[in-house]
């Protein structure tokens, strides 16, 4: 729980913060693969290469 007032937590989240790459950190993605979650960055070159692959959609809503 934050403890800003509206007002500060808005001038935040419009603050433009920039960064350099050197303060910046690798995000670790996970997938389900053979029902138990590993991370990409684990998988061999092949794998990591089809999960490159994957093509996502969106099932149209009725």
């Amino acid at each position: 729980m934050t403890h800003f007032s509206t007002q500060e937590t808005t001038a935040l989240a419009a603050a433009d913060v920039q960064l350099l790459d050197s303060e910046r950190q690798p995000c670790e993605v996970w997938t389900r693969v053979m029902g138990y979650h590993r991370p990409v960055a684990s998988f061999n070159v092949g794998k990591q290469g089809e999960h490159n692959e994957r093509q996502f959609f969106s099932e149209a809503s009725r």
